[in-house]
Formats: C-alpha cells, structure tokens, sequence
C-alpha cells in the first residue's frame, strides 16, 4: 500500500548554537506558579547577554504560554539565537491544559 504525504518545504540552514541552552518549560507551566512575565523576560534576555543561544520550548507548556513568553523575550534578537519547540500533542479541545494524544498531522 502505497501513502502520499504533501510535500513540505524546509529551509535548510546552518544552525550555530552555544553547548549550553535554556530549557523555558519552568518559567510558566509545570514547576510550580507560573513566573511574573516580565521578569521572565528579562531572565531570558540576561541568558543571551551571557551567551546563551539556544532556548527550549512546547506547545504544551501552558498550552502555548511558553512559546509565546519566549518568541517576545527573544523577538529582538530573533537573529542571534535558537529556539526549539516541541509540537504534535492533541490539546484539549476545551482550552484546558492538559494534552489528551498525539497529533502530528500539518495544518496547511
């Protein structure tokens, strides 16, 4: 049997990064009371300032709260730095926080 997937356009890049990131997950979902965001944001901010490149994220870490603290923290300097996020949950359709499955599928 045969499966025809879309075909997805990936920009390929050289990707420079520090050996050494910042994992996100904690400043506003999952250990304990989320971070007051603006000192997150500067938080983020000073890793950069002391050569911090790469910083992890997920989509359900919050659901989206995460992502979207980190793509403001960094949106000013986009350029220096790596961002990775974790994607493919099935969030609950409720606007809850919890995940309910695994979805992967590309909503083009």
């Amino acid at each position: 049997m045969e499966t025809k997937f879309k075909n997805a356009n990936l920009v390929i890049a050289t990707l420079k990064y520090q050996p050494i990131g910042l994992g996100c997950m904690g400043m506003s979902f999952g250990l304990g009371p989320a971070g007051d965001k603006k000192e997150m944001i500067s938080l983020i901010r000073s890793a950069v300032e002391r050569g911090v490149t790469f910083f992890d994220t997920a989509e359900v870490y919050g659901p989206f709260i995460n992502e979207e603290l980190v793509g403001e923290a960094l949106a000013p300097l986009r350029k220096e730095v790596v961002i990775a996020t974790k994607f493919g949950f099935a969030l609950d359709p409720n606007g809850g926080p919890a995940w309910i499955g695994l979805n992967s599928r590309l909503n083009t």
